[in-house]
């Protein structure tokens, strides 16, 4: 849709053919009983002046999305709790007092924050990866500057290694926050973190975080709004089976039709996308096969609760660990997202909307049955709900809605291979200059979201949208 969006804005004709009832994908919601809940991302990153969803609403002449600017979230660990404040000053304040302020912390923070300034500017200036021709390679320069040209060292690094290099890999509160912000946003672990794109996602707070007013539903409302308007066309309920033609004149077709098009932008994952025409499928294959097995599902518990048993905390967002010990995901490691006071586009007077997220391996939700995953689905939810309850102790006692979504419900409704949602988890193997490109080799033909680079997010996608748009033209 953002890539759509820039190409109508610029002349072109566009139309979006969406295979589910309405847009949004892994970002989109659901409605319930007067409640709107987000099913994937809740909020958007870097849509404030001088961001990178700023400047998409800028280029096509978007006002801004009215929402909850947040000042930061609370991290609960199992001995303590962090405040990830937005402003840098008070969350270089924060983490020298709560992780350790020692010199071998203090250079381990130096490192990550040179990094994630030099490449947040990068990534707002446009920068393109992998590097595909000269013009790419000199497009680089510019956006990392000459300044920022040095940091480029740590391309190959990771996270583990830098916390290893500064005497800091054993330092289990400290470790314990980096895992669970690494997971979230790259998908890995700290070990197998690419460290830049690790400290981009550790950073992601200081970008801006914004809960659009009625969540990713209000945010899609004015979204496809604004894209009607410019002349853009969107048809929901087309899936797309295949791919035929050449650049100039293809033929995308559906269940409901064939739409010619003279240039073809997928956003449906890698693997989907490969089997729409068989050049592409060649041309995607080893990416696939790549990184078939580093892919990863969630759990979601969506709640339409009475105000009162949500009130009581300043911050409407939480990351909960419930045991230093346990691994991360199903639970131990879960994101809270409370619809904002007041925002009836969420939910019904006197009540907010609640969306509890965690990670899970696929296989644990395949080849069961529909009681046992019914009996599965109902045990992860119960936990979450509890493990919450650290944050909102009532919550969860009287809900209007209480709803689980699985990986199977992401196969079902979003139409995931498996239910994988996110993209690959990100190593130095695939991410960066080893990612999938935008362009596959297929003439007139691209892809965008969160199988290319630099996957993982809104703020990815919305990047994503940038490179190719400025290509396609």
């Amino acid at each position: 849709m953002a890539t759509a969006m820039r190409l109508q804005a610029a002349g072109w004709s566009t139309t979006v053919l969406e295979a589910h009832g309405h847009a949004g994908g892994c970002a989109g919601y659901y409605r319930r009983r007067g409640f709107s809940f987000d099913v994937g991302a809740t909020t958007l990153v870097d849509f404030e002046p001088g961001g990178v969803g700023a400047e998409l609403l800028t280029a096509t002449g978007m006002p801004p999305v009215p929402g909850e600017a947040l000042p930061g979230y609370r991290v609960w660990l199992p001995n303590r709790t962090v405040t990830l404040h937005r402003d840098p000053e008070a969350w270089h304040v924060e983490r020298l007092r709560v992780l350790g302020g020692s010199d071998r912390h203090l250079r381990f923070w130096a490192l990550l924050d040179h990094l994630a300034g030099t490449f947040w500017r990068a990534s707002r200036a446009g920068v393109r990866l992998p590097v595909r021709t000269p013009g790419d390679a000199w497009h680089d320069l510019r956006a990392v500057g000459l300044r920022g040209l040095p940091a480029g060292r740590h391309l190959n690094a990771t996270m583990g290694g830098a916390l290893r290099r500064h005497g800091l890999r054993g330092d289990v509160p400290l470790v314990a926050l980096l895992s669970m912000l690494v997971e979230d946003t790259v998908h890995s672990s700290v070990d197998r973190a690419p460290l830049i794109n690790a400290a981009l996602g550790i950073t992601i707070r200081g970008a801006g975080l914004t809960r659009a007013r009625g969540g990713m539903r209000g945010f899609w409302r004015r979204l496809v709004a604004h894209y009607r308007g410019l002349g853009g066309h969107l048809r929901t309920a087309h899936r797309v089976s295949r791919v035929t033609g050449i650049a100039g004149d293809f033929r995308v077709h559906t269940q409901r039709g064939t739409v010619s098009a003279s240039r073809v932008v997928s956003a449906l994952p890698a693997a989907t996308t490969a089997g729409l025409n068989p050049a592409i499928g060649r041309r995607l294959a080893p990416y696939v096969t790549r990184d078939s097995a580093a892919l990863g599902g969630a759990v979601m518990v969506c709640l339409g609760v009475p105000e009162s048993e949500v009130d009581g905390q300043e911050l409407t967002h939480h990351q909960i660990l419930a045991d230093y010990g346990a691994p991360l995901g199903d639970g131990n490691n879960m994101f809270v997202s409370v619809s904002a006071p007041g925002d009836l586009e969420s939910a019904p007077a006197g009540h907010r909307a609640v969306m509890i997220s965690t990670h899970t391996e696929l296989d644990a939700w395949e080849g069961l049955d529909e009681a046992d995953h019914a009996a599965r689905a109902k045990w992860v939810g119960d936990r979450l709900v509890e493990l919450a309850r650290r944050a909102y102790p009532r919550l969860g006692e009287r809900p209007v809605v209480f709803e689980v979504g699985t990986p199977r419900a992401y196969e079902r409704f979003a139409f995931r291979p498996r239910g994988a949602v996110g993209g690959a988890r990100q190593t130095t193997r695939n991410a960066n200059q080893r990612a999938v490109p935008h362009d596959v080799g297929v003439p007139g033909f691209w892809l965008v979201g969160d199988s290319t680079w630099p996957g993982l997010g809104t703020v990815a996608c919305v990047l994503g949208s940038r490179i190719v748009a400025e290509r396609v033209r």
